[in-house]
């Protein structure tokens, strides 16, 4: 590990231990360089979420803060814009209104449906009145929302419009809990029948605005212990888990983040616009926009729909741009067809400029300067795609390809950084630097608020104090969570002696950042004893560009693997024009020479990366429909859910297994 001290993005600050009392042994515990004279403290006077709004409301009361499209004749227009002032009124007529209904400080209040205004203006509201804000999503399966607002006592649930539907159906599940419904939109008269007839009172947003009219409701006095937030996180398996996240969790988050971007140069400012279209019931989107309410920016929503996503991004021009990998993906592909189909002249120009663009960059220029001309040329029709401000690209909640990464760096004329950190730690908790080609495929160093190190994971021969350090990713500091609501049990076995164990199996790089490697809890013996880490397989899979996705499985009676696979389509239909194999690509998916020609590629693939022969895959079924979440087959931070996969493909699995023998 001396090695580090080459770039200095770590400091240590405590040495590593040998195993003892059957604990493992511990790497040593490092911070980032830029917290090397302590962490930083949240400004003055700032001790709870609602203080984030209230001090920028003071500062910057005419600045646009929430945007929406407006529709005229059935149209999206322009984006129309409430101000900091304007936010903060409604948002004391809201909190009035939820008082009137009988739900005090402490009270717990459900927010369901997409991102939009009265999404934040009701989360402001519960900041306001220290209540508790809870997420309701039902991408966490069926039956999630009736178990949430049970589990977390829910008296108070905020909906979409369309979504009102769905929160009757809890009825009366829900009732010993959930007294008022309010609807960002309307209400009809059925809904308003189906509502009573159980004892609960439903609103329309404007109704629900003037129920709190003439009554005074003190602000309560906050602790920076008091809990803002329960968000429930999937879990791959088992139910949702409530996730208790304090003020100090944010405010302390917001300090580390301000750091970060300071000690790089990339402040935030107030006139920074942020498209907010990732989900606000997670962590990633909810703390990204605190960091913009606290600055004095401008948030302008999208419409909801992901087919409108880019024409939304167009209008709002936003200069920070959040993304999960699914949505850069979907990106670098629609960038890559668009250049295979430019005719030969285009492409071989992009090529060009691709290839000095990248190498000036590979050399140490930053990307501003490594390629101006062809930026003007070229590269600036890709940067108008993203509506022509963009200048951070943050990826997070999965890992990002490294080959989607480093295309993105050099094509989108912005800094693509990428991110880890869970709900329990707050969202971000590292994160990779502008112009440092060598984080390319890493998360980064710490953010400047943390405390890290590796603890080794013995049973899958991973080593904290080995030349190449490598182990479960452990995080200590004032950014983690207080517990799981009601699960005392799964909190102590999470956060030992302050340290929360993440699951995630991690390698520090020389230049102190670091690479997500595997995942502790996906281990599976094989029938020769012979364990397999499935994560990592499906990462190195996963480099083979005729496919899109791959699902791994190993029976524990059988000695070899199997996968389900979704292919690449433009892969898969290019491969069989060219072998004159006619038929669409669910009926390819069907074929048995296009099976065969993607297991090849992903064993050569297996074999250039030095798998072992168990590693290797034996037998796959090609699946056209992508995994996803409407079958409860991937978590909303789309990562797989192996017990449902296999409950899903069982049969698949059983024919696999069968006919490879």
């Amino acid at each position: 590990m001396e090695k580090m001290a080459e770039k200095q993005y770590l400091i240590e600050i405590e040495k590593s231990k040998e195993a003892a009392d059957g604990r493992p042994s511990v790497g040593p515990v490092y911070r980032s360089v830029f917290a090397k004279d302590g962490f930083p403290v949240p400004p003055e006077g700032m001790g709870s979420c609602w203080d984030i709004f209230r001090i920028s409301v003071e500062n910057y009361p005419e600045n646009r803060m929430l945007g929406h499209r407006e529709i005229v004749d059935g149209k999206a227009g322009k984006y129309v814009w409430r101000t900091y002032k304007q936010v903060y009124d409604e948002v004391l007529k809201i909190g009035a209104s939820i008082r009137s209904c009988g739900v005090d400080p402490g009270g717990r209040c459900g927010i369901y449906g997409v991102n939009c205004p009265e999404w934040i203006m009701s989360m402001e509201a519960c900041n306001a009145h220290g209540m508790y804000c809870v997420p309701l999503y039902d991408t966490l399966g069926a039956g999630a929302v009736e178990f949430i607002i049970n589990h977390a006592e829910v008296s108070i649930a905020f909906s979409e419009e369309k979504k009102v539907i769905e929160v009757l159906k809890t009825l009366p599940n829900t009732t010993n809990f959930l007294k008022t419904i309010v609807s960002f939109g309307e209400v009809t008269t059925e809904q308003k029948q189906e509502s009573e007839k159980f004892g609960v009172a439903i609103y329309s947003w404007n109704e629900f605005l003037q129920l709190g009219d003439n009554q005074q409701f003190e602000l309560p006095s906050m602790k920076k212990e008091d809990i803002c937030t329960i968000m429930y996180t999937s879990g791959t398996t088992g139910d949702p888990k409530g996730v208790m996240i304090s003020n100090k969790s944010i405010i302390t988050l917001i300090a580390g983040v301000k750091k970060l971007l300071q000690s790089v140069n990339e402040q935030l400012t107030e006139k920074d616009v942020y498209l907010s279209y990732l989900p606000l019931a997670h962590i990633f989107d909810r703390v990204i926009e605190e960091l913009f309410i606290y600055t004095g920016a401008s948030i302008g929503f999208w419409r909801g729909d992901v087919k409108l996503l880019v024409e939304d991004i167009g209008e709002l021009k936003p200069t920070i741009f959040c993304a999960v990998p699914r949505v850069l993906d979907r990106i670098y592909n629609g960038l890559t067809e668009k250049i295979a189909k430019g005719g030969l002249l285009k492409s071989t120009l992009f090529n060009v400029a691709y290839s000095y663009k990248q190498h000036n960059m590979q050399k140490g220029s930053k990307h501003e300067d490594a390629a101006r001309i062809f930026d003007k040329i070229v590269f600036s029709k890709v940067k108008q795609g993203l509506g022509g401000n963009v200048r951070l690209i943050l990826s997070g909640a999965a890992p990002l390809a490294n080959h989607v990464e480093a295309y993105l760096r050099v094509v989108t004329c912005a800094h693509v950084l990428q991110g880890y950190g869970l709900t329990e730690t707050c969202a971000g908790t590292f994160v990779s630097l502008p112009n440092e080609p060598s984080m390319l495929g890493t998360v980064g160093p710490p953010v400047p608020n943390v405390d890290v190190c590796l603890e080794s994971v013995p049973e899958m021969g991973y080593d904290a104090n080995s030349s190449t350090p490598r182990g479960e990713i452990c995080i200590r500091g004032d950014t983690l969570f207080s517990g799981y609501y009601k699960r005392e049990d799964l909190t102590k076995e999470a956060l030992v002696d302050g340290w929360f164990h993440t699951g995630d199996v991690g390698e520090w790089q020389p230049n102190g950042t670091m690479k997500i490697i595997d995942r502790k809890k996906n281990i599976f013996k094989l029938s020769q004893g012979e364990y397999v880490a499935v994560e990592n397989l499906e990462n190195i899979y996963g480099l083979v560009p005729e496919i899109d996705s791959i699902w791994i499985y190993g029976n524990s009676f059988e000695s070899f693997l199997v996968a389900v696979v979704n292919p690449n389509v433009q892969a898969l239909e290019r491969w069989a024009e060219e072998k004159g194999i006619s038929g669409d690509y669910t009926a390819l998916c069907s074929n048995l020479k296009a099976k065969e020609y993607i297991l090849g590629e992903l064993n050569k693939t297996g074999k250039a990366k030095k798998l072992k022969g168990f590693e290797l895959v034996k037998a796959i079924h090609l699946e056209p429909e992508p995994f996803d979440m409407e079958r409860d087959l991937l978590t909303p931070t789309y990562k797989k859910k192996r017990p449902q996969l296999l409950k899903y493909y069982q049969n698949v699995v059983d024919e696999l297994y069968k006919s490879a023998k």
